[in-house]
């Protein structure tokens, strides 16, 4: 890394797991890249005729990760529900040894994230907005952004919250989603992160699936061995942070551009970009969990 702001840098985290027995798991949660889920009306919460058996399938994805992370050695395991405006988790269904944490709204993004955590499991995400066959692709909106890039570069989620778990010193250990997902993972993580395919992509609303317990074996395979390579004392890269994060968002509509462009310090770039800098991502989303200063005291 280029000296960036990182409060629990990868010295710190190595030191901490030397130190410390309990061994702690944080599932960050989409849907569109779960296990059987192909359209949006698996994941459209106001009117998405298969949203009842989308909540289903996330939640039995979410098992197979928290399964496989316990059979791994974890001692802790902590679930984000992330999709859209949270609450997707089938709260009475989920293991009864994970911590739920559900609602809105996620700033920072991510609570709990902390120096406390070992590793992060990206769990059914998506391909970044754009990508060429990726089954529901988007990155953050698919209502209003058209594309997000930084520092030049096109970016979608799974880059967004590898950085900011990096900003926290944490790495991701374990992607899961479609094959785009998974190379998209491979691009921005390198090779070594786990990677569940669960299905392939071959349009935004088509996709040749695993069978549901197929993908579910799969993921808890993926995340049992995350977690015993970490077990293991193996140390997952961070994703490399930047000395400075130009963020530019090109909308698919004007009025969006117009609105993004009052906040303080943006830069129109043209009709539909907008651009803004920041010294860490983390910024663009509420800060770190570590400057909150709030405890965790349940476990």
């Amino acid at each position: 890394s280029n000296g960036e702001y990182c409060p629990y840098g990868p010295e710190r985290r190595a030191e901490t797991i030397r130190r410390r027995t309990q061994l702690k798991i944080y599932i960050s949660a989409d849907m569109e890249g779960i296990s059987g889920i192909n359209s949006p009306e698996y994941v459209k919460v106001a009117d998405g005729r298969l949203y009842a058996e989308g909540r289903r399938l996330l939640t039995g994805d979410i098992n197979a990760a928290v399964a496989g992370a316990f059979e791994g050695g974890a001692d802790e395991v902590i679930v984000a529900d992330m999709h859209g405006g949270s609450n997707n988790v089938i709260a009475q269904e989920l293991d009864e040894r994970a911590l739920l944490l559900t609602g809105a709204p996620c700033v920072p993004r991510f609570a709990f994230l902390d120096g406390s955590v070992d590793g992060m499991i990206l769990l059914g995400y998506h391909a970044m907005n754009g990508t060429l066959m990726a089954n529901l692709e988007h990155t953050m909106s698919s209502m209003s952004w058209h594309r997000f890039a930084v520092n030049g570069r096109a970016w979608g989620e799974l880059g967004i919250d590898a950085t900011l778990a990096a900003e926290a010193g944490v790495p991701v250990v374990m992607a899961s989603g479609d094959d785009k997902l998974c190379a998209e993972a491979r691009a921005f993580l390198g090779d070594g992160v786990e990677k569940a395919c669960v299905k392939q992509g071959l349009g935004r609303q088509r996709a040749l699936c695993l069978s549901v317990a197929r993908g579910q074996r799969t993921v808890r395979e993926h995340a049992r061995r995350a977690v015993e390579r970490l077990m293991a004392g193996e140390r997952f890269p961070l994703m490399e942070l930047q000395k400075r994060y130009t963020v530019s968002i090109t909308y698919k509509f004007v009025p969006d551009a117009d609105a993004a462009a009052n906040a303080l310090g943006s830069r129109r770039v043209d009709g539909y970009t907008v651009e803004n800098d920041y010294d860490r991502l983390s910024q663009m989303y509420g800060g770190l969990w570590a400057d909150m200063g709030t405890e965790q005291i349940v476990h």
